[in-house]
């Protein structure tokens, strides 16, 4: 898969924008409901955010109702 570019000048905080990435994913199929979503370590190496930053990404998803978060399991893509 090719690198997804952020964009930290535009008018779209980086956070939202990973969400919106990994959002994409689910909605296509690329993550199927229970698959582990990207990890805070994975958006690092993938978009070189901070920890914080991916956070407020995954934070956002649960908002969304798209993913649930497992205590030291990691987070998932919420059944449909």
């Amino acid at each position: 898969m090719s690198p997804r570019p952020v964009r930290t000048d535009g008018p779209v905080p980086v956070y939202v924008q990973i969400a919106d990435y990994i959002e994409d994913d689910i909605k296509t199929g690329r993550l199927q409901p229970h698959d582990r979503i990207p990890t805070e370590n994975d958006m690092h190496a993938e978009w070189g955010v901070a920890r914080t930053t991916a956070r407020r990404a995954v934070n956002l998803l649960r908002e969304r109702g798209l993913v649930y978060t497992v205590a030291q399991r990691g987070t998932f893509v919420s059944p449909k």
